[in-house]
């Protein structure tokens, strides 16, 4: 394998990101439930093997999540999560759970034919990470972890329970105004019967009222103005992610990662917090890495919640070129 730095780094607004790379390797794998998963490679065929676990839940890849990585010396394998992308069915909810996520990510691993791997994800990705190192703990060589969400009752009441709404009044009230003040108590609960209506019109306008309220967050240097996003990508985004917070993420009880840490506290991490993130504060990522002597968590000062924050994008292309 050739472990020389690939190719030169390319500026883009500021960041230190690789030159955008096209797959190797594209297909659709089949997986129990009805899904048909889109998987991709590219990079380095004999390379160090990384997988990348995209956000959302419903968030979908894009091809700018290939750039951080060294395409001379990555196996980069990124893919769309049931439901999203260009996954199959889209949108859909059925058979679709945290645990079927974590099963296609084995079965991505053995029809490749890769024994171990690098596991980077971010948001939700980030959560998907722990529970499949937690599941798979001898399939995991390192775990890449940002804008950490343990899939906690208080993270969803932080986000959805007005705590968040603390510091953009203006646009929860926007987001929170399109429910009735008898179901305010559950906003969760309350978008859920609108997303699900049967009403294609009606879902297409909570979900980009949902999307809206989190991308508003997303970036430090966020004016709260986003426009409203594509009809597809939104509904398949906001009827996932309501789906997996309605079910409190499919997880045996609350505090469930930290509950069984001890089983990938062998596994190097990383952690790449944003200081200001709004959506995933940093709580989860400070009580992920106490104690966990093999984890490295490191807070960047002037950036929230997204992959695109300058400091994130910087820190983790730095990440994974010190791991070659």
């Amino acid at each position: 394998m050739d472990r020389t730095a690939g190719q030169k780094r390319a500026g883009l607004g500021g960041l230190t990101l690789y030159p955008q790379i096209e797959p190797f390797d594209r297909r659709m794998i089949a997986v129990p439930g009805g899904h048909e998963i889109y998987v991709e490679q590219c990079g380095h065929p004999e390379g160090q093997p990384v997988v990348v676990l995209h956000g959302g839940p419903g968030g979908g890849t894009s091809p700018a999540m290939r750039r951080y990585f060294d395409p001379a010396h990555y196996r980069i394998v990124l893919f769309d999560q049931r439901g999203c992308g260009r996954s199959r069915p889209h949108a859909s909810v059925e058979a679709n759970t945290t645990w079927d996520l974590v099963a296609d990510i084995e079965r991505i691993r053995t029809d490749l034919g890769i024994d171990r791997w690098a596991v980077f994800g971010g948001s939700w990705g980030a959560t998907l990470a722990l529970l499949y190192a937690e599941t798979h703990p001898d399939r995991v060589s390192h775990l890449i972890l940002r804008g950490v969400f343990l899939m906690m009752q208080r993270e969803l009441d932080w986000f959805y329970g007005g705590g968040a709404g603390a510091f953009w009044p203006d646009l929860w009230q926007r987001f929170s105004g399109m429910i009735p003040d008898e179901e305010q108590g559950d906003l969760i609960a309350a978008y859920h019967r609108r997303l699900f209506s049967g009403d294609f019109v009606e879902e297409t306008r909570f979900s980009r009222a949902w999307v809206g309220w989190e991308n508003a967050l997303a970036s430090i240097e966020s004016d709260g103005q986003t426009g409203e996003a594509p009809p597809d990508y939104a509904r398949a985004f906001a009827r996932l992610e309501n789906h997996y917070f309605l079910n409190k993420g499919f997880l045996e009880e609350d505090g469930q990662i930290l509950r069984d840490r001890a089983r990938i506290e062998h596994i190097p991490a990383i952690i790449v917090q944003g200081r200001h993130d709004m959506i995933c504060p940093p709580l989860s990522a400070f009580q992920l890495s106490q104690g966990w002597k093999k984890a490295d968590l490191r807070l960047i000062p002037a950036a929230g919640h997204a992959l695109s924050e300058t400091g994130i994008s910087a820190e983790l292309v730095r990440v994974m070129d010190g791991l070659r």
